[in-house]
């Protein structure tokens, strides 16, 4: 494992990700979340809390590109890349996001948008880091 590229690929991905969530969460879903907004933070206890957000997603930015690289199998780093993200993406709506619907009164149009983002977005993150992972090379036993 390229745990160097692994670090690189991480924070690329942090940075497109910060971009990225700014366009979708206030562009976006603006007009969603404003329909959700008596069951949501007001703006400045969320704006208060932001870094934990992004601390917490440099984590597991770094989890991320550590997975993918434990599971890469030596094909086309962004066909891979787009693979692993759909998958990671599945895997936040099933055991995350569909909770978030059963829990707080959400509506369908915001569900359906959560999965759709959760899984572009990480298929977009997959690729990032399949483009930017490369192993290192193996010793060959002698």
């Amino acid at each position: 494992m390229n745990l160097p590229r692994v670090a690189i690929a991480a924070v690329v991905t942090w940075v497109v990700y910060l971009g990225v969530s700014f366009v979708v969460h206030t562009i976006l879903l603006v007009d969603i979340y404003a329909q959700h907004r008596a069951v949501m933070r007001p703006e400045e206890q969320a704006g208060a809390i932001l870094p934990v957000g992004f601390v917490f997603a440099l984590v597991g930015f770094f989890a991320f590109a550590y997975a993918y690289a434990k599971g890469y199998e030596g094909g086309g780093g962004l066909q891979e890349g787009l693979r692993f993200g759909v998958i990671v993406g599945i895997l936040i709506c099933c055991f995350s996001v569909i909770w978030e619907y059963m829990v707080w009164p959400m509506s369908s149009a915001l569900l359906i948008a959560w999965m759709l983002d959760y899984i572009i977005e990480f298929a977009l993150y997959g690729m990032i880091v399949g483009l930017i992972y490369k192993p290192t090379a193996r010793r060959l036993a002698v």
